[in-house]
């Protein structure tokens, strides 16, 4: 492994701990603050307790789009595969975070840690995709993770994204994650897609985009392979 390769695999899993322990916090009910800082100096702020909660304001019309069998890609806490289990929908959660697959097992999920990049179950013949939760961020490269989600469906499947509000503006790169309940920010690949900015990202990894919608304040969208 080079020096290179290996130190981008340390700030990863630097950044892993700091999402650990906020999720390890959000469960024992205290706060679970976590600011992120982009690759333009601003700063987001994200309580982690959102995400392990039973259910989060706008993701009603985010489940009732997935009719079949579906993989929930960065799990984390298993909120949205455990809820559609209890519909009797057929879902699997995936998330590189052992602490976040083991809570979603423990909430009655079907989780695996898996890298999205790496080998998943089912590739090619999953019929709904999850990106939820600003997912759309993972690996820092949005037409590169769209690209996967195509090669994951299946030839019929769709793929629901949560992205930002119009005018949000869309960055990807090395960002910084920092527990605001203390110890220093560690490097992390992410991104950020405004919803005026999918198009041509979906375009770029053979998707088209069939709907759009907002709810609570969130906004997705749905695409397909073309």
């Amino acid at each position: 492994m080079s020096a290179t390769v290996a130190d981008c695999a340390t700030a990863e899993r630097s950044a892993l701990v700091v999402y650990e322990r906020a999720l390890a916090r959000a469960t024992a009910g205290e706060d679970a603050t976590l600011a992120l800082r982009d690759v333009h100096g601003r700063e987001h702020r994200v309580d982690a307790a959102g995400w392990c909660g039973s259910v989060r304001a706008g993701d009603g019309g985010l489940l009732d789009r997935c009719g079949g069998a579906t993989l929930d890609v960065g799990c984390g806490p298993g909120r949205l595969t455990r809820a559609l289990l209890a519909g009797g929908r057929p879902a699997l959660g995936i998330d590189v975070s052992a602490a976040a697959v083991r809570l979603a097992l423990a909430r009655g999920a079907l989780a695996l840690r898996r890298d999205v990049f790496a080998a998943v179950p089912g590739q090619g013949r999953w019929e709904h995709l999850l990106l939820a939760d600003g997912n759309v961020g993972i690996g820092g490269d949005p037409a590169a993770l769209l690209r996967r989600c195509r090669d994951l469906l299946a030839p019929h499947g769709l793929l629901h994204a949560e992205l930002e509000a119009p005018g949000a503006g869309s960055w990807a790169g090395t960002a910084t994650l920092r527990d605001e309940g203390g110890g220093p920010a560690a490097p992390l690949r992410w991104a950020q897609v405004a919803a005026d900015d999918l198009a041509p990202l979906a375009r770029a990894a053979a998707l088209v985009i069939r709907t759009t919608w907002t709810e609570a304040g969130r906004w997705f969208a749905t695409m397909t392979p073309a």
